[in-house]
């Protein structure tokens, strides 16, 4: 007989998977086509951190994801950041999102808000239904100055400077301005790169963990701060308003690595 799930979008499998597969942590596959094994989860409040949109129960992941919102909330209080909004990290078991996202697969990747943490603990309502604050102009040419500060900068760079991170996805816009406000020290930028959307958060991409024989690491980034040639691609015409595309048949099983198929089929 022929495999129900064969055909069934892998993003309707993972998204009805509540909670994680027990047993060690294990990263497997890639940000766009993996799974998640042993997930634990950010707590809801922290100290310097408050998660929102918790009804997506997308706050889980691979501990070192965790353990870098930790580390990131911290060195966030030294440059004066009042404290981390977390968006999406990954579901219970990873894999595809019914929504929102071709990545956050594999349980290494943070989504952080522009938005600074509120003074209070904010309440269910306060977490689904705030928006968060755009950075960038409406015509997507540069950031909004009137929203847009150098702490700002400084809270990218303290994410791009932690060790395991590989990479930080930002809208054009955004990388136009830390490339223009960033001084001489600029190792820091060869992390950040240019993305579509990415202008009310940034996507963190942490490495592989050492745990994880089966996780496959991203492309590493070009050894240079992109801040030419690179970036005058995403303000060309064809860029910034790109023609419809036809959408991409959804992933299945078999798109995913095999082990991805008992993680999600595990009660």
């Amino acid at each position: 007989l022929q495999n129900p799930n064969a055909s069934t979008p892998a993003k309707e499998l993972f998204a009805r998977k509540s909670t994680p597969v027990p047993g060690r942590p294990r990263s497997i596959g890639i940000h766009s086509k993996g799974c998640l094994a042993g997930a634990v989860p950010l707590a809801m409040n922290g100290p310097g951190w408050q998660v929102m949109r918790p009804s997506r129960n997308r706050y889980w992941g691979h501990p070192q994801a965790v353990h870098f919102v930790e580390r990131l909330a911290k060195n966030a209080k030294k440059i004066g950041w009042n404290g981390l909004l977390i968006g999406d990290i990954a579901q219970p078991r990873g894999g595809p999102m019914l929504a929102d996202h071709s990545s956050h697969q594999n349980g290494l990747d943070v989504d952080v808000w522009f938005t600074p943490m509120p003074d209070h603990v904010q309440s269910r309502k306060e977490r689904e239904f705030t928006e968060g604050t755009e950075m960038v102009t409406p015509d997507q040419l540069d950031v909004d100055r009137q929203v847009w500060t150098p702490t700002h900068a400084a809270l990218i760079r303290a994410a791009a400077e932690d060790p395991v991170v590989v990479r930080v996805l930002v809208n054009p816009a955004i990388k136009k301005a830390l490339c223009r406000e960033a001084g001489t020290d600029r190792t820091w930028l060869y992390k950040v790169r240019p993305w579509y959307g990415h202008a009310e958060h940034f996507h963190v991409q942490t490495a592989c963990p050492e745990d994880s024989p089966d996780c496959q690491p991203p492309t590493p980034t070009q050894a240079n701060d992109g801040c030419t040639t690179d970036l005058d691609f995403w303000f060309k015409e064809s860029t910034l308003h790109p023609p419809p595309s036809k959408p991409k048949p959804p992933l299945t099983l078999a798109d995913l690595p095999a082990a991805c198929r008992q993680i999600v089929k595990t009660r």
